[in-house]
């Protein structure tokens, strides 16, 4: 199957990702990956299990050693450049296992990731968006919760100034009340100027929180599907995911 060509915005994209190819040792994951993210918007990538969409996260943030192809951030080509260096361009990747530090305090973990950009959240913007961890402050990350562990996670890419946010699975398995938090904490980044692209399990949870949806197939977009569309393409939403 031929992959899509990327959809175009109505403005200028920040992301614009085409022909994204990437590789996990000898085994080729992502064949042709095309998207962009508007400033501003946030776009969900959806697929089953195993169609591409964690490596694309990944890839995009050059976690990967060998890929191929176009991923230009703020109108520069980073497709060569490391980590590092696109952290200091301004994206950030929250995986979908969180990775906190789990013997620092939240307060430490806090503090560890350099700020690489101006414009990061100050501590007391991250206690009005997350006031579960002012309260829990000094409590090692072993003593979080699912929720709290996710919501520091969150919270310790907005102190470093990222606009470009990349976050996987962020509802895994937490409970409903915690996942309408992360929803309206997503609504509150959108209209704080954040860019978001949210790797996601759960539909009805993206369909409330994104501009537009990618569908990821066998390491390629294969569909886009604008949120005010859905009703009009539930079949194809069927078909692609079983919803």
């Amino acid at each position: 199957m031929a992959s899509a060509q990327p959809q175009i915005s109505p403005a200028a994209p920040l992301l614009s990702v085409a022909d994204l190819a990437a590789w996990y040792g000898e085994s080729h994951v992502l064949h042709g990956i095309a998207f962009d993210v508007a400033p501003g918007e946030v776009v969900t990538l959806l697929g089953r299990n195993g169609a591409g969409k964690t490596t694309t996260l990944k890839a995009i943030m050059g976690m990967l050693p060998r890929r191929t192809g176009s991923v230009k951030f703020d109108g520069c080509e980073l497709i060569k450049a490391p980590p590092r260096a696109i952290a200091r361009a301004g994206v950030a990747l929250c995986p979908e296992e969180r990775a906190i530090f789990s013997s620092l305090s939240v307060e430490e973990n806090l503090m560890l990731p350099p700020r690489v950009k101006p414009g990061g959240l100050s501590l007391e913007q991250i206690f009005e968006m997350f006031p579960n961890l002012k309260e829990r402050l000094s409590s090692q990350g072993t003593k979080l919760s699912g929720g709290e562990q996710q919501m520091l996670a969150i919270a310790r890419i907005l102190r470093t100034g990222a606009k470009m946010l990349l976050l996987d699975e962020p509802t895994e398995g937490l409970a409903p009340v915690i996942v309408q938090q992360i929803g309206r904490t997503i609504a509150h980044l959108k209209s704080e100027g954040f860019t978001i692209v949210l790797v996601e399990q759960n539909f009805h949870f993206a369909a409330s929180v994104a501009d537009r949806h990618y569908i990821v197939e066998q390491g390629r977009v294969i569909d886009m599907i604008p949120n005010a569309a859905l009703d009009a393409n539930i079949g194809k939403l069927h078909a692609y995911l079983g919803v």
